[in-house]
């Protein structure tokens, strides 16, 4: 009879129904949060090579042989397509390098990275002061040295002989870089989904610190 009665009794099954549907709505909800974060980041990730190819344009080059790398043997001559490079800069721990021989300028790549703020030789973001203008590091915090990549191409752009040199297609991009999850991360594993590779591409201008941005 006893048993009878347990068998039928449904005290507590409430509270059982309430902590599984708690559980899948806690979950959705931080789902939620995370994924928003997410698309946040991806934003960011989409501005900050934007306002790098800006920089990149108007700055001294990283990879500082360039001014000296297209041909001159026909003065006024297109410079076609190809014609150098291309110099993809970037670091690889603490070591900054160019592709095809290209000479890295810390400075230079600092000037893109942290925009007017302090040199430092290391991934610090310091706080923009006074007039001074923010770089890729300011719209997306938390981004490193070694995730940035900037590519000077030969499109057939500018002349020989050109004062400053020849004039190249700047691309800006991200590497290596993965989304950042708080709650996913450790309840599902959401730990190395990594984020495309961003780039903004724009045709470089003055290629000297002193201009306008």
């Amino acid at each position: 009879m006893m048993i009878r009665r347990f068998a039928k009794s449904e005290d507590g099954a409430a509270m059982v129904e309430m902590t599984i549907v708690s559980t899948l709505l806690f979950a959705l909800t931080l789902g939620f949060v995370d994924f928003g974060y997410a698309f946040y980041q991806w934003n960011a990730a989409t501005k900050a090579v934007q306002i790098g190819a800006r920089l990149a344009s108007i700055s001294d080059p990283v990879a500082t042989n360039l001014t000296t790398a297209g041909p001159t043997t026909t003065p006024g001559a297109p410079v076609v397509a190809g014609a150098y490079g291309p110099f993809a800069c970037s670091y690889s721990g603490t070591i900054g390098a160019c592709t095809n021989s290209g000479t890295f300028d810390a400075t230079n790549f600092s000037r893109i990275f942290r925009g007017d703020t302090a040199v430092t030789n290391d991934d610090a973001c310091p706080a923009i002061t006074g007039s001074q203008r923010p770089g890729m590091c300011h719209f997306f915090p938390g981004l490193r040295r070694d995730n940035v990549v900037i590519t000077y191409t030969a499109t057939g752009l500018g002349f020989q002989t050109r004062l400053g040199g020849p004039v190249p297609t700047i691309t800006v991009s991200l590497q290596n870089r993965t989304f950042q999850f708080f709650f996913l991360q450790g309840l599902m594993g959401f730990a190395n989904i990594n984020m495309p590779s961003m780039l903004s591409t724009v045709t470089g201008e003055d290629l000297k610190t002193s201009a306008p941005s």
